[in-house]
């Protein structure tokens, strides 16, 4: 498990170390991370948050606390991905735009969902399993399909009800 630059904090469950990769990330305290997970450099996790196995979070996402990420998720942070540059050399850093995700508190992702960059999932919303989330999830919404759409609006009190 590289480590170099990362940030873990308190009582972090890291299941099998050594099929996990982490590079210059931030995991907040008490967070899980599963098998063969990985997480870039500039990456953010927060605290008491489940990352499941073979999911993969990548630079410029930001996962706020207390949010479930199922099995087999992964976020992109690029809106066109070339292997190249027009005149054929090899993409560097500065041939691309990082484009950021921030998944709010609470906020559910079923197993297989690919996230796509530059979206935000409102705090508490739930993504269902393999939807292709493409723009903004509202906080509190339940969304699905591909591309995901919402399903219902509706507010999810256990969330709300924790913090009153």
């Amino acid at each position: 498990m590289p480590i170099k630059d990362t940030a873990l904090g308190r009582d972090v469950r890291i299941v099998h170390p050594d099929l996990v990769n982490l590079y210059g990330c931030v995991v907040g305290d008490e967070s899980g991370i599963g098998t063969f997970v990985e997480i870039q450099a500039g990456a953010e996790i927060g605290a008491r948050c489940k990352i499941s196995s073979h999911s993969f979070i990548c630079e410029g996402v930001t996962i706020e606390d207390e949010v479930f990420v199922g099995h087999g998720v992964m976020f992109t942070n690029d809106k066109y991905p070339k292997a190249t540059t027009a005149d054929g050399r090899p993409q560097q850093a500065s041939d691309w735009t990082l484009q950021r995700t921030r998944v709010g508190r609470g906020a559910s992702i079923g197993s297989n969902a690919t996230i796509l960059c530059g979206v935000t999932i409102g705090e508490g919303a739930s993504v269902g399993a393999g939807a292709v989330v493409t723009k903004d999830v509202p906080p509190g919404a339940i969304v699905a399909g591909v591309p995901a759409r919402v399903l219902s609006a509706a507010e999810n009190t256990l969330l709300s009800d924790r913090r009153s």
